[in-house]
């Protein structure tokens, strides 16, 4: 391996309204060699890669490509100069194909300019094929679930023919088995001396794949490491400047009585071979119980999350009861009037008001509460001091609630996604996945979070393709494979090897 740099970051500085996102930070890269950069949310690690990348171009500081300086005008000058990116929220036109997707601003076109769609589905399918994914190019990518459209996206970025490849958080929205192909698709462009940066959470994926390891905390760098010279207690003591413990709760809880039950409910699949999505699915759901819901990709979890909140695309059969009620949400505004809030697996798509501050994204839902009388208007003061209420209960990292929601990192964006559904003050909160991509520190705290919710009597419906997160925090953990119910287990008889044999073979 070359080991005279081919990035050098000198002295890199963002600055935001209130926030200093990079403070100076130093760093070389060296040809062909996976580089992971670490933190915790906010810590400045998208940020960097985003100036590396050409989508922020106004940064104080150097940059110094192969011996000389850049300073790239946007996306496309950093492509011609090698260097793409997938980003860990998608950036799709769900509109378009899947193979559109991948070409575009770069579409193969044949005589009179016509789009040639022909030759880019070939292309398409040939990149997807390498991915070992068997999405059809034609398939529209709105209709495509999170995983899926990753790839989509490594697909895209794979079609560069990139020299030096940013990947944030790609494994965050993919199952085992899709993670597996992941790690061979970077071994097999390591073989071609592609540079790989790689941002992620997950210390088992940072120690597997990584050559060196920078750690940034508060925007600022803390050490570079090599991998074999340190471990990951030692990486995650210095992303957050202190020792993080083992989440545990020892005290059990005191599940209070039903809240929620679910009798024989079957989703269809219209024009599918399977014909159901869902089939005769069974549970309940007590107050101040944690139940969490395994199962692969395509299992079923977030349809079902769907159906209980009135989000489904097509009615489904069966019987759901609510608090001894029962209900058949037609739209998400019923579920939330009976106390059912939901945070969606895709907080870019489905949970971010993406135009809006943080802290009217916190008060969305709850503005009935804020307006003044006689002219009905909302009482700003009010819904300033609700959102500060928030921000300070789940420690939104945040230069205030005037600030844009985006301009906060992913876990502190989730974070004000869960804001707003609590102030609602829900009897069942639905959590689909909602620890993607946050970090150590964060998760632990969004643990602490639920369950403290939950010893005050709400009931939660938790559902993660982390199977060490479910053990971590679940009560009880119900297990899907293909849209069925396979395996139910407390708390003390979950162990991994159980749930994914129940989340990979039917009964």
């Amino acid at each position: 391996m070359n080991t005279q740099p081919l990035i050098g970051i000198r002295e890199v500085t963002k600055r935001y309204p209130g926030v200093v996102a990079l403070d100076a930070v130093s760093l070389d890269i060296r040809e062909g060699e996976c580089h992971s950069i670490v933190g915790e949310n906010g810590a400045g690690k998208s940020t960097l890669m985003k100036i590396l990348s050409g989508v922020i171009t106004d940064y104080e500081g150097e940059l110094e490509l192969r011996g000389e300086n850049v300073r790239f005008s946007g996306t496309r000058a950093a492509e011609e100069a090698g260097i793409s990116i997938i980003h860990q929220e998608l950036n799709l036109v769900e509109e378009l194909s899947a193979a559109a997707n991948i070409f575009l601003g770069r579409e193969k076109v044949r005589g009179l300019g016509l789009l040639d769609d022909a030759s880019m589905e070939r292309a398409a399918g040939e990149l997807l094929k390498s991915l070992e994914c068997d999405v059809d190019p034609r398939e529209r990518a709105g209709a495509l679930r999170v995983g899926d459209q990753q790839l989509i996206e490594i697909a895209k970025a794979l079609s560069l023919n990139t020299e030096i490849l940013i990947m944030d958080e790609p494994t965050s929205a993919l199952t085992e088995s899709e993670v597996a192909r992941l790690y061979r698709v970077i071994e097999r462009l390591r073989e071609q001396n592609v540079t790989i940066l790689y941002i992620s959470h997950k210390m088992d994926e940072i120690f597997r794949i990584s050559d060196r390891i920078t750690v940034l905390r508060d925007g600022q760098l803390v050490e570079t490491l090599d991998r074999e010279a340190t471990d990951p207690r030692q990486v995650t003591h210095l992303m957050v400047g202190r020792e993080i413990e083992a989440t545990s709760f020892d005290e059990p809880r005191k599940p209070a009585g039903e809240i929620l039950r679910v009798e024989n409910l079957s989703l269809p699949w219209p024009g599918h071979a399977k014909e159901w999505r869902l089939r005769d699915i069974s549970f309940s759901l007590q107050s101040g119980e944690i139940l969490g819901i395994a199962g692969l990709m395509g299992a079923g979890r977030t349809e079902l999350m769907e159906c209980l909140f009135g989000a489904s695309e097509v009615p489904y059969q069966g019987e759901v009861v609510l608090d001894g009620v029962s209900v058949h949400f037609r739209h998400p505004a019923e579920a939330k009037s009976a106390g059912v809030a939901l945070v969606t697996e895709d907080r870019k798509r489905l949970g971010l008001f993406s135009q809006m501050s943080v802290g009217n994204n916190i008060t969305m839902c709850t503005l009935d509460e804020l307006v003044s009388m006689p002219l009905r208007q909302i009482d700003r003061r009010k819904e300033a001091a609700a959102a500060e209420e928030s921000i300070s209960q789940l420690a939104i990292k945040t230069a205030g609630p005037e600030a844009q929601v985006t301009s906060l990192s992913g876990g502190n964006q989730q974070k004000t996604i869960i804001a707003r559904w609590l102030r609602t003050n829900p009897k069942v909160l639905l959590l689909d996945d909602p620890t993607r991509g946050v970090d150590v520190g964060a998760k632990a705290e969004l643990y602490r979070l639920m369950d403290s919710l939950c010893r005050d009597g709400l009931g939660i419906l938790l559902t993660s393709s982390e199977l060490p997160e479910l053990l971590t925090v679940c009560d009880r953990i119900i297990v899907f494979c293909e849209g069925r119910l396979t395996g139910e287990f407390t708390r003390e008889e979950a162990t991994e090897e159980k749930l994914m044999e129940a989340a990979t073979q039917l009964e």
